[in-house]
This record gives structure tokens, sequence and C-alpha cells, in this order.
């Protein structure tokens, strides 16, 4: 066992982040080891002992890795020494390593099974890239994560793939895989052909039939429908974090700032970049980030498609357009959406949470319409 590589060991997780580490340590003697966020290179066993978690750096002296007992020429050789003999990690903490913690293999790829192509765009953490499995050439979307950001947004940047590793749906972008085992992270997803929807509807404008608009109204409500039914806050609705397949599929995309939440609610204490034209009242006011914080952009979701990809709130400043929205004022029904889809938008734009429409009722509701 130890002669395979560090990398092909199941109880090493890669780059995974420290919090994340601590999540999968949950009995006594539990271990894995993982590279430190903060200084790449550096290697650190995480193990659960006497109820608590601990992490230890693996020490690299003189061609050696040691804790502070005997030292190996590889990392597999130290571990496996140190399960077989049941040596204690080091004196002072008497730990000893009982079970690996074995790496979840479904979602976890090599980086040299994916090949980088062209340059999509940039991410909030890094690069996005046009790529293929080297495996059978399917084309896929490639998230990166710059190398030198801190570790609280490597986290960030992982918590994405962590929530799309539970969902499988014709309107959520499918997740196909996370290249961990080390740095740059990669998150690798479907590659939706069609591009992101809100440069979708500007560049096809003048072809797009009103019927059309309602089919990806209905799929991105379907899609926060299920998100809605597994306690999955997004965040960030908004065309342009949806994507259209070549099917004129539209998905819902970009699940970087979502949350999963036992309760339904998240208390934000401010983030840097708050999408403010398309956020609820009392996300703004508040911090209080819910299913129907996301029913109200929906509705401003729902103005964009309709209106062809105009910015929100035409004219108006994000502050401006924050203040009219305390003062009453919605936006006016775009030429091209027919009244009772209007009227679906104003009741999203409802400024207590409670009255906003379900997005189960939505779905129902944008199904019903007949043009």
């Amino acid at each position: 066992v130890c002669k395979r590589p560090l990398a092909d060991q199941e109880w090493y997780h890669g780059a995974i982040p420290r919090t994340e580490a601590q999540e999968l340590l949950r009995q006594q003697g539990d271990f894995l080891v993982r590279e430190s966020h903060g200084k790449p290179g550096e290697y650190v066993l995480s193990v659960f002992s006497d109820e608590q978690r601990r992490h230890f750096i693996i020490q690299y002296a003189d061609s050696q890795y040691r804790f502070e007992g005997t030292g190996f020429s590889t990392i597999p050789q130290l571990i496996e020494h140190h399960i077989s003999s049941k040596q204690v990690i080091t004196k002072k903490s008497g730990v000893v390593l009982l079970h690996p913690v074995i790496k979840d293999k479904k979602w976890i790829l090599n980086h040299e099974d994916v090949q980088l192509g062209d340059l999509l765009g940039k991410g909030n953490f890094g690069e996005v890239f046009k790529g293929v499995l080297v495996r059978d050439k399917t084309p896929v979307a490639v998230k990166t994560c710059k190398e030198d950001l801190p570790p609280e947004l490597k986290i960030r940047f992982l918590s994405e793939a962590r929530i799309l590793k539970q969902y499988d749906h014709p309107n959520i972008v499918k997740l196909i895989g996370v290249c961990t085992q080390r740095q740059p992270i990669y998150i690798v997803m479907e590659l939706i052909s069609g591009g992101d929807f809100l440069s979708f509807l500007r560049k096809k404008k003048d072809e797009l039939k009103t019927k059309q608009l309602l089919r990806f109204s209905i799929d991105a409500a379907a899609g926060m429908s299920y998100l809605q039914s597994n306690n999955c806050i997004h965040r960030d609705l908004a065309a342009r974090n949806c994507l259209v397949s070549e099917g004129k599929v539209l998905k819902i995309s970009d699940f970087g700032m979502s949350r999963q939440e036992d309760d339904g609610v998240y208390s934000s204490s401010g983030l840097k970049q708050i999408p403010i034209k398309w956020t609820a009242p009392e996300a703004l006011n508040y911090g209080r980030y819910s299913s129907e914080s996301d029913v109200w952009s929906y509705g401003v979701l729902l103005w964009e498609t309709f209106s062809l990809g105009v910015c929100p709130y035409p004219g108006m400043t994000n502050q401006q357009a924050r203040e009219q929205v305390e003062k009453g004022y919605r936006m006016s029904r775009p030429q091209r959406c027919p009244e009772e889809i209007y009227s679906v938008m104003q009741r999203c734009w409802s400024y207590s949470p409670e009255e906003r429409p379900r997005f189960s009722h939505i779905h129902r509701e944008l199904g019903g319409v007949r043009l």
C-alpha cells in the first residue's frame, strides 16, 4: 500500500480546506492527510482524538518525513508505520491513528484527467476555461481557484462544489468533479454551450418569441423550486448567473454565494459585493436571506427576461434603486411581458417576505399561462 504515491492513497484528500476536513472527522482515531492551504507544499495530518479535532504539520527535514519519532522517505510510509505500530503522533498529544477517512472517489478527478482549452472568462475566484475530460472527450467548463487567495475564499470557492454534489435536476448546472489533489484547485462542471442567459437575451433579442421567454421563466422556477425543497438559498439569482443549453433549456448556475440552512434562513454579516438591484430589502437591511429573498430576485430575473436583458432600474444607481424600492417603487411592466406574468413579478416584490409566492406555486402558475 505504501508504495503507491501520496495522491493515490485513499486517506489523502489533497487541498481540501481545514473546515471541510474537520467535518469529515467524526469518531476516535479518524484521520486524513491534506495539503496546507496557508502553505502549499506543506502537509497536515488531521485527526479526531478525545472529542477534539487536532491538526499536525508533517515535518520534513534531511529528506525524511516525521512527526517527532521515526523518519521515512515518503508520507505513505510514515502514515503506514503509525497505523500498524500504533505509535503516538506526539508524546504530548497521545494521538493514535485508527480509521482512515476515505475520500469520496465519485467526485475526485486528477488534474491530468482534464485538458484545459480556451479561456471562457474570469470568475470571482479565478479564471474559467473550456476543457475536455481526457477519458471520453466530454466538453466541460473548468473553474480554477487562484493559489494566492486567502483560505476563507478558497473555502467559499469549494462550497459551490459541495452544494452541487447533492443535486441532480435538469435546470441546475451539473457538477462533474473536483481536482483537489494539488493546487490550483479545479471545479469541473458540464459545459453549457449557449453561454450565460444575459448575453443570450441581448444577442438574440430580435428573434426570441414571448413563448420562449415564458419557457425560460418556467425552467428557472423549476430549478429554484427544487433548490427550495432542498433548503438551499441561492442568494445571487440573476440572468448573468443562468446558462442556456443547446436545446434552449435554462440552467441555474453560480452557486458561489449559496447556503444550505436547516431552518431555511441565513444571516450574513456583510458581503463585499452584494448585487443590490437583485437583492430583497430584508437581505439588504438586515442580512436575512431565505428562499423568500430568492423569490424577490426571481422577480427581477423575470423582468430581465421580458425586457430582453436590460439592466434593472434603468437610469438609477444602486443606491437610488434601493431608496426607491423602500419608498414603494416597483419597476413597470416590460413591453413584451403579458399581464399575467407581470402580476407574478409584482407578487415576488411584496415588501413582506411572507406575502411572496413559493417557487412551486410560481412554477405551477407560469405553467398554466396560455399565450
